[in-house]
């Protein structure tokens, strides 16, 4: 297990659309602070989009801009290991060791395959299996914390569970990773309610421009409550965002309009808009840099996925002798 000052900080971004603001209140924000606390390894699961993006020209656009958008915002290569998870293939083969010490009934349990069934989503065997796909990534890196939201806290357990299994067979090859669960901002609300995906359509982008970010804002999903009337700010969609750009003492005050009636609705969306576009001014410019010379940011991609294979290459090492795959002297 790696020291307690240098634990082993893992997390992956699915590239299946633009990049919005609840994948950086509820990973990349995070992920970019954790520089300072330890390895921190970073990747775009590209391999996991798969199950949703059915387009190539898509998925290569998608994956890139999630790369820039990670740059823009203030990951530093230097600092981290931070690269795109088809270019270590180690990833894929230490998902077929795993998918033998992993219980169909564990993966029927998953929730948020259940749910994608519930919906009426299209389903596929990828989709099912995501979770050992998902346990190789943190289990090939021998990862100590996995930050995720609540949604993804299961797929953490079940990766311990899949190693638990892989280890009482050959022995301690694998670290037991621990999930990292911000409570403040487990699930972000989308402009309809529900949690903001790029599936369900309802998300606001980390780099909207200016007209598009005014047009979502404007049509956060509101009760219909009278101007005059006392309103729940914690029962409110536009108040859970609200939260999320505004410091303590707005919140504070704001909460306090809400209770005491005489808000509008539209009043608090002009606030919010300029937060969210106050927020990102500052990467615009160095997201628009890298847009300009994508040749760099495939070159750090490129640069960080030889780090990353050097530690994959160690663990799978290991599994190939355990497991006798192996077999030549």
């Amino acid at each position: 297990m790696a020291q307690e000052s240098k634990k082993r900080i893992l997390s992956g971004i699915q590239p299946s659309g633009t990049l919005h603001i609840g994948n950086f209140f509820g990973m990349m924000k995070r992920m970019i602070s954790f520089q300072e606390q330890g390895e921190l390894f970073v990747f775009i699961v590209n391999l996991h989009a798969l199950t949703s993006v059915f387009d190539g020209e898509t998925l290569r656009r998608n994956t890139i801009s999630a790369a820039m958008d990670f740059l823009a915002l203030g990951l530093d290569p230097q600092r981290s290991y931070f690269w795109v998870q088809s270019d270590v293939p180690e990833h894929v083969e230490l998902s077929w060791y795993l998918s033998n010490f992993t219980p169909v009934g564990l993966l029927q349990r998953a929730t948020s395959y259940k749910d994608k069934v519930a919906q009426g989503l299209p389903t596929n065997a990828g989709l099912f299996t995501y979770p050992i796909l998902q346990a190789a990534d943190i289990l090939l890196y021998q990862s100590d914390l996995v930050p995720v939201g609540n949604d993804q806290k299961q797929h953490v357990e079940m990766t311990r569970d899949i190693a638990i299994r892989f280890n009482n067979s050959y022995g301690e090859v694998f670290n037991l990773p621990a999930p990292d669960v911000d409570e403040n901002v487990a699930v972000v609300p989308g402009i309809d309610g529900r949690k903001m995906s790029k599936s369900y359509g309802n998300a606001i982008s980390i780099f909207e421009d200016r007209e598009s970010l005014r047009q979502k804002v404007m049509s956060i999903v509101t009760d219909s409550s009278p101007v005059e009337a006392p309103k729940d700010p914690d029962t409110c969609t536009l108040f859970a965002l609200y939260k999320l750009f505004a410091c303590e003492d707005e919140v504070i005050a704001m909460a306090q309009c809400y209770r005491g009636g005489g808000l509008r609705y539209a009043d608090v969306k002009k606030e919010l808009l300029e937060l969210i576009w106050d927020l990102f001014r500052p990467f615009r410019e160095r997201r628009e840099e890298l847009e300009a010379d994508q040749a760099k940011v495939l070159e750090i991609l490129d640069e960080g996925a030889k780090k990353a294979r050097v530690v994959a290459l160690e663990t799978i090492e290991k599994v190939r002798e355990v497991t006798g795959v192996r077999y030549r002297p």
